[in-house]
């Protein structure tokens, strides 16, 4: 990891500063031609980067380009094609008590903006964003995780060789560097982590009054009614839960299972893993590791912890970072170490219910989740729906919600607050500002004192 000191920081911001200034990053062309720019790179470098995801992760290349890259293209694609309309100021309409006035909404940059991304998918996560501030016209500072060192490189590398770093910097660096960061005025923070470090940014910035997106987690619940289709339950929630080794912050957290399908759809979760990833799952070239030995003793303290039954596997590896999918039944659902905190990992609680509500229930008497899933019809998934509260909500799947660009990504509550993907990332990087123009030929008096005829205009009102 390179060390970067905190004067060149922060002349890194002041010469971002001084280039936001000069409004040439508001040009539509500019906009466009840097998003090829960075499209153009992430062609170039693909190779380093599966090959820095698999270093850092043990991602498989389908995996971290399914994942990581295609996500980041077709992301560009979309905001070179469809940004165009977006810039364009729109006109609203205006009550009668303005005419003649006509009102608009602006759509300007933000400004300078720092971006600060996780180490769980952290080349989709610092790059994903980084669309929208170059599509809203801002310039950005990049922070990649120091827990996954070599994409952070490689990512360090292509950007330093497609952009001037007072448009478009990374910076590299421990929590010091993070703090130094969290200092300086920016005109938008975006973060991608946990609750616990959300928490510490959203309070830096509060010094500055520097508005923030979080993109946190929490613990994303999977209801399995007994209406649903077992077979294809147990299959997308084996994926969804072993994507990444289950570091995913939407990844199904826990399950709330009807009683009457518990035992079945325990039994097939397994054989849907061994498909996915053979009998012995850590001969695998698809399945990866946990990020580092501090999260890997985590997840460990966490099944030792708990007083629940191992159903499925239990076993791990710390030499490899090799972590099982587990599964755990009959746990305490309000005492249960794995039900205290996100498990961010490949183990998976079971919770047995008899009636929807209870589910339903359970779910919002906890903090609102990232994500909820709902296996069964579609009559009780409305209920779900309406019944409780969550960033998104996928209905017999898991985790797809985000390959949509058309749907906005992001929490509600603990999970986070602001959106972005697809317009989203262009407006979560853009203050939309009001416009009133007043024509001059006309000066309808109505407005001023001594308010002649105020009874009259109070209808209108």
């Amino acid at each position: 990891m390179i060390e970067i000191s905190s004067t060149k920081i922060e002349n890194i911001y002041k010469a971002q500063k001084a280039f936001q200034a000069s409004h040439q990053t508001e040009s539509l062309d500019f906009r466009i031609e840097m998003l090829k720019k960075l499209k153009s790179a992430v062609v170039q470098y693909e190779d380093r980067i599966l090959e820095a995801l698999w270093k850092d992760l043990h991602k498989s290349g389908e995996e971290a380009y399914l994942t990581e890259i295609s996500i980041l293209n077709q992301e560009i694609d979309f905001h070179i094609k469809n940004l165009k309309n977006w810039v364009k100021p729109q006109k609203v309409s205006n009550p009668v008590h303005l005419f003649p006035s006509t009102g608009r909404i602006y759509y300007e940059p933000f400004g300078v903006v720092l971006i600060i991304a996780p180490w769980n998918y952290p080349f989709q996560l610092v790059m994903n964003p980084l669309v929208g501030a170059i599509a809203s016209g801002c310039c950005a500072i990049l922070k990649p995780s120091e827990s996954t060192g070599h994409i952070a490189a490689v990512m360090d590398e292509m950007i330093g060789a497609t952009f001037d770093e007072n448009y478009i910097a990374l910076i590299q660096g421990d929590q010091r560097v993070g703090e130094h960061l969290l200092k300086l005025r920016f005109d938008k923070i975006f973060f991608t982590g946990s609750t616990k470090v959300g928490k510490i940014v959203m309070k830096a910035a509060a010094e500055n009054l520097t508005p923030v997106i979080l993109e946190l987690g929490g613990k994303s619940p999977g209801i399995v009614d007994e209406s649903a289709d077992i077979d294809l339950a147990a299959k997308r929630i084996a994926w969804g839960k072993t994507v990444n080794a289950g570091q995913t912050c939407i990844a199904p957290d826990y399950l709330l299972v009807h009683h009457s399908v518990k035992e079945e759809l325990i039994k097939k979760i397994p054989v849907y893993l061994e498909e996915m990833y053979g009998k012995d799952i850590q001969k695998s070239e698809f399945y990866a590791r946990i990020v580092h030995e501090k999260a890997f003793d985590g997840l460990v303290e966490l099944l030792d912890k708990s007083k629940g039954n191992i159903r499925y596997s239990g076993t791990f590896n710390r030499e490899e970072l090799f972590f099982h999918p587990t599964i755990v039944d009959e746990i305490s659902p309000g005492t249960d170490s794995l039900m205290q905190q996100e498990i961010f990992g490949p183990i998976l609680p079971v919770i047995t219910f008899t009636n929807l509500s209870e589910a339903i229930s359970f779910i919002n008497s906890r903090e609102k989740p990232l994500a909820l899933y709902y296996f069964g019809k579609n009559k009780e998934a409305e209920e779900v729906i309406k019944g409780t509260s969550s960033g998104g909500v996928c209905i017999n799947d898991t985790l797809m919600h985000v390959a949509n660009h058309h749907l906005p990504f992001g929490g509600v509550g603990n999970s986070g607050f602001g959106t972005y993907h697809g317009k989203d990332s262009f407006l979560a990087f853009s203050h939309k500002r009001a416009v009133l123009n007043s024509p001059t030929w006309i000066d309808i008096p109505f407005k001023y004192a001594p308010f002649k005829y105020f009874e009259f205009i109070k209808k209108f009102l």
